[in-house]
């Protein structure tokens, strides 16, 4: 397409019932001009009719963050108040990138909304991800940072502190994001993480709600579960940790007892699906007919913990999203989330469309 044909198809993108006078002004062209670009736009498929229907492409949208990780992997043991020497790696993350890249690698269309700032931080994801994401819901903001993730991890791999700055999440509104209503109202699913303001995530919500989308909530921390919505009817799949668990129940967990209680509660706060991932020991899991234990693959060595929450949630939506049935698409969960630990990426490279072939095979 050409620069005129692109301008056009966005706009139609935006809002599909705009008339052609409407679209011509908005663009600064005759409408004659118009009518031709939008007759090209037709013959090459871009869109279908005169009433300029899209082609369908359900995408899985992706909502909250993208930032830039620094890892500093200490080398000996770790001695707090002093200077430890380490090495240091730089990645791009996220959790909704962290999951869109792995929902891209896996086959699926997918469409991140985030917000980056104007600076290298943010070329540097969009060049990495591009591949396996489209940006087109995303915003560029001059007056902000790209969010940044700093982990310390000691030399066997365990995360020993984190600092995040993600004060640019605090602009992702609603105002910014009913500019693409129109795609999220057409998506196959939408994963939110809550470095999205609450009034973001209940607004994503309602429109999940009405149009009936599986709709996936990830807390990212124990401090975001203050973005939670106010219950969690509608939301479809409700994936958390044991913290952030506590958190939001404003209890400890501490026994198998405990765990399944909870995961009862949050299914009475209406969620249809409950996953409470409990790290090495596993998950246990929950629906309106039954809960479940499943124990997480054992693996002799630990390269690095960065990524495997965000591993195990996308391998499990894919599996759910293509028909797996829910226990099954759990464990392909843990397998992805498993393979992620033994290896030195944040997302595996070696992740393709037929990995659910290769486990099912293994």
């Amino acid at each position: 397409m050409n620069e005129k044909e692109q301008l056009v198809l966005r706009l139609i993108q935006e809002n599909p019932y705009l008339s052609q006078q409407e679209m011509a002004e908005r663009l600064g062209m005759s409408r004659p001009a118009l009518a031709n670009t939008v007759s090209s736009l037709i013959r090459k498929g871009e869109v279908i009719g005169r009433a300029y229907v899209l082609p369908r492409r359900q995408a899985i949208v992706t909502i909250g963050g993208a930032n830039v990780d620094r890892k500093f992997h200490v080398e000996g043991a770790v001695q707090l108040a002093t200077s430890n020497p380490t090495n240091v790696t730089t990645s791009v993350g996220g959790v909704a990138r962290n999951i869109a890249e792995n929902l891209g690698r896996l086959g699926n269309d997918v469409k991140l909304m985030t917000v980056l700032g104007e600076d290298a931080d943010a070329e540097k994801i969009k060049q990495h991800s591009e591949e396996f994401m489209s940006f087109e819901m995303t915003a560029t903001l001059q007056e902000h940072s790209t969010g940044s993730y700093s982990a310390v991890l000691s030399r066997d791999g365990e995360l020993v502190i984190a600092m995040a700055d993600m004060a640019i999440y605090d602009e992702l509104l609603p105002g910014l994001m009913s500019k693409h209503e129109s795609r999220i109202l057409d998506a196959k699913c939408i994963v939110v993480d809550l470095n999205c303001p609450q009034e973001a995530v209940e607004y994503v919500l309602s429109l999940a709600k009405l149009r009936k989308i599986p709709f996936v909530i990830v807390p990212v921390s124990s401090p975001k579960m203050s973005r939670m919505p106010e219950n969690l009817i509608g939301v479809t799949y409700f994936i958390c940790n044991r913290d952030e668990a506590e958190t939001y129940l404003s209890r400890p967990l501490q026994t198998e007892e405990d765990y399944e209680l909870a995961v009862r509660d949050l299914l009475d706060k209406g969620a249809e699906h409950v996953v409470l991932t409990l790290g090495g020991a596993g998950v246990v899991v929950g629906s309106k007919d039954r809960i479940e234990r499943l124990y997480a693959i054992s693996i002799e060595t630990i390269i690095d913990v960065t990524g495997a929450g965000d591993a195990f949630v996308s391998a499990f939506l894919h599996a759910a999203l293509h028909g797996e049935l829910f226990i099954d698409a759990v464990r392909f969960g843990l397998y992805n989330a498993s393979k992620t630990l033994q290896c030195d990426t944040t997302v595996r490279e070696d992740l393709s469309s037929n990995e659910l072939t290769i486990w099912r095979e293994s």
